[in-house]
């Protein structure tokens, strides 16, 4: 992305020339596929000028950060999920990407704020797979085959299991494990690290018991002294 959130005539072959390499023996993506993902990019980097979708303006980094992460979580997916919940989709991380890799999922994006909802019923209007809700998610009926989300506070993805879904994926800071994963209500897998970052990994993890998840989340994170 160019200084001041606009792009350049470079920019299309690059983005999907950063992402096809970073992706090589990770993911294959179609040519559709990588433009899906290129449009999406164009309407953040306009979005993005008048409203705080990302505060990340490197072409490179946003590949990486943005894109990279959200189809790694994406293929990591078991095959029977057909649909998928994400939660505080914001500039449409990681569900939009997820809908691309896999056009036979339908994806709900949940986003509170009416601007960021507006910016995702923009930017998803080729994406028939794509369905965005303008609510709180605690507000939501029905329930999903996966719940994923990003850079949302831990406590309110565990408030909303089972009744969304029984299934978890998100993307978190390393150092974040250790209180995730003392959750018991929580069945989790080993966390899978983030090829492109030394901080962030990937956590998977189901639903077993009816226990107080969100308390007990709670009583494990330290007091600050």
């Amino acid at each position: 992305m160019a200084k001041g959130g606009k792009t350049t005539t470079n920019d299309r072959a690059n983005f999907k020339y950063l992402l096809q390499t970073c992706l090589k023996d990770i993911c294959s993506l179609s040519e559709d596929q990588l433009e899906a993902l290129y449009e999406h990019y164009i309407h953040l980097s306009r979005w993005n000028q008048r409203l705080n979708l990302t505060h990340i303006v490197d072409l490179e980094t946003i590949v990486v950060r943005h894109y990279c992460e959200s189809l790694f979580l994406g293929i990591h997916l078991p095959r029977d999920a057909a649909s998928v919940i994400d939660i505080g989709s914001g500039a449409g991380f990681p569900g939009i990407p997820i809908a691309v890799l896999l056009p036979h999922v339908r994806v709900s994006l949940v986003e509170s704020r009416q601007r960021k909802a507006v910016f995702l019923r923009d930017s998803t209007r080729n994406l028939p797979n794509v369905t965005v809700l303008n609510c709180r998610a605690q507000s939501i009926e029905g329930s999903f085959d996966f719940l994923v989300s990003r850079a949302v506070r831990w406590q309110e993805i565990f408030s909303l299991t089972p009744r969304l879904s029984q299934r978890i994926g998100i993307l978190i800071g390393k150092r974040d494990v250790p209180y995730l994963t003392r959750v018991e209500s929580i069945s989790w897998q080993e966390p899978v690290c983030i090829p492109w970052s030394l901080h962030t990994v990937l956590l998977m993890g189901e639903y077993v018991s009816r226990g107080t998840a969100v308390e007990h989340a709670r009583s494990t994170v330290p007091r600050e002294t």
